[in-house]
């Protein structure tokens, strides 16, 4: 039978956008010979859902989308994802579960067994796990269908289990001879490599052939790569589809044959598409279709810039220049010929009035003591309140411009450079940043050469340098991908690498610092395994041990 992989891209709790993209894809299926199509998980309400289904209205709307998908797919059988009432004793009132619709009807339902807690997942808050698995039969086939997480405890692969029970197992076991799974499997760099070595690893060891669907798009932080892929028993890829766009992908259930559609390689290219896709669904979904982003002159803004045009057309990218008392004309003219080079509007706005109307409010309380940090931060919250008038007055989102390494430290100002409703690199080192700004100039120079030389700098006060206050950013940036994403000790991070201990410690001091800023920015695009936000969760109030 043909069987085809709907790779689409859901929006949480649009019932009516997202039964309709399922509808249509179905029909597509259907009109070219597919006997069978496969949704991702949860497609119906979209992933995650979180707290929304403790509403009832939430999980009412989503099986009243199940009932009108399946009245309006006959003659092709869907499998997608939805939520459906648990058991009472269960504590929770729904379950993640997948459905077969069948000639109008739900045929065959399945429940999510093994819910993450790790990271950005946290499902057990929400549903109850399913309590049994059944095979289903099809096209001449005994089919295992399981849910995203529950293919992700395959002892074959794994060195360390996070689950005692396998549903792929227990499945295979009982007689099933094709794995089907239905997934939100999130990005991050070198996510789609370990997925299909996990999923590859699974078709050898059971000698089944394996089809994953994935969701794509972007929902709050987290971005979803699709790449949907099936396997032949020998673990061999048969079938794939895009990365980061909605695709339909067909492969035949008794040739194992099929389509391959071509992904995006190489670490620069993802992480750029990752981000802009990203970036558009987060403004689209919020209900924005303009945005602004403060132009420094600097590379973190031009390549906020660059993302956000690519995501949203330079038609909808407001740039505004903030020159102050220390800004460089140099700063003012890479930014003019950024937003000329991208196409974008270009606003100048100077903040050297506003700066010393702040001091001389502040001069009879300030009396005696000297300028310092307090005065470079009026300079950063003067820019902050002029973004966000400009977005109050054109119903314009600002995306935040600061990357992982300062976040990390603290090396940003609460309402000034942080202010903002999304901050797009907010996951991107600034090692990375760089790359990524090669990467960018390498498809179309659009980034000005001396914003990619210029040693990096805030330019509030004069002569200032990020190396006055920080270590350079390639020991920075390796100290803080141990730390951070791999929580290794000052010890371990300053004998593994080679730098003086005392440096680590300092750097660490002020990641702990600084979490109550982190917990005060806006969301973040993930494209890390670790990435500032939701999936890290650390007190504020607590005593570091470093």
């Amino acid at each position: 039978m043909k069987i085809a992989l709907g790779q689409i891209n859901p929006t949480v709790g649009d019932f009516a956008g997202n039964a309709a993209k399922i509808i249509e894809f179905s029909r597509r299926a259907q009109a070219d010979g597919a006997g069978l199509i496969l949704f991702p998980e949860l497609s119906v309400c979209g992933y995650p859902p979180r707290d929304l289904v403790e509403r009832s209205s939430f999980v009412q709307h989503n099986r009243e989308s199940a009932e009108h998908i399946a009245a309006e797919t006959l003659g092709i059988a869907v499998i997608c994802g939805l939520v459906t009432p648990a058991q009472a004793q269960s504590g929770k009132s729904v379950m993640n579960s997948a459905a077969l619709l069948k000639d109008g009807r739900v045929a065959f339902l399945q429940s999510k067994m093994l819910l993450p807690t790790y990271d950005v997942f946290d499902e057990m808050r929400n549903f109850a796990p399913g309590k049994s698995q059944l095979l289903f039969p099809f096209c001449g086939k005994q089919m295992a269908l399981t849910i995203c997480e529950d293919a992700w405890n395959d002892k074959h692969f794994w060195n360390k289990r996070l689950y005692t029970f396998d549903p792929v197992e227990a499945l295979v076991t009982a007689g099933g001879n094709f794995l089907l799974n239905i997934s939100a499997s999130p990005f991050w760099l070198g996510k789609r490599e370990l997925r299909r070595d996990m999923l590859a690893t699974i078709a050898r060891s059971y000698k089944v052939p394996v089809a994953m669907v994935n969701q794509v798009g972007g929902n709050d932080s987290l971005v979803f790569d699709g790449s949907s892929l099936v396997f032949n028993p020998a673990g061999e890829v048969i079938a794939q589809g895009k990365s980061f766009e909605e695709d339909i992908i067909y492969f035949d259930s008794d040739r194992l044959t099929g389509e391959m559609h071509s992904q995006i390689e190489g670490e620069e290219a993802s992480a750029y598409s990752a981000l802009v896709l990203g970036t558009r669904d987060y403004v689209r979904k919020c209900g924005f279709t303009k945005v602004i982003v403060g132009l420094s002159g600097g590379i973190d803004s031009a390549l906020t810039a660059a993302i956000a045009t690519d995501a949203l057309g330079p038609e909808n990218v407001i740039g505004v220049g903030m020159p102050g008392p220390y800004s460089s004309t140099g700063s003012i003219d890479d930014a003019r010929a950024l937003a000329q080079n991208l196409g974008i509007c270009f606003e100048l706005l100077c903040i050297g009035d506003i700066f010393e109307s702040y001091k001389k409010t502040l001069a009879k309380v300030f009396a005696g003591r000297k300028e310092d940090e307090t005065e470079e931060n009026i300079q950063s919250r003067a820019r902050g309140m002029l973004l966000m008038a400009l977005s109050n007055k054109f119903g314009a989102i600002v995306l935040s411009t600061g990357n992982k390494s300062e976040l990390g430290v603290g090396y940003c100002t609460l309402y000034g450079d942080m202010a903002g409703g999304l901050a797009i690199i907010s996951d991107v080192p600034k090692t990375m940043v760089y790359r990524l700004s090669h990467y960018v100039n390498s498809r179309h120079p659009v980034i000005p050469q001396s914003s990619l030389e210029k040693p990096p700098s805030a330019e509030l006060r004069p002569g200032q340098m990020d190396s006055d206050t920080l270590p350079p950013y390639e020991i920075l940036d390796a100290i803080l991908e141990d730390y951070v994403e791999e929580s290794h000790t000052a010890d371990q991070i300053a004998t593994d690498r080679g730098f003086d201990v005392s440096l680590v410690r300092r750097v660490i001091r002020m990641v702990e610092r600084s979490e109550y800023k982190r917990q005060q920015a806006a969301p973040g695009l993930k494209i890390s395994e670790k990435a500032f936000g939701y999936g890290r969760r650390f007190p504020i109030a607590a005593k570091s041990d470093v």
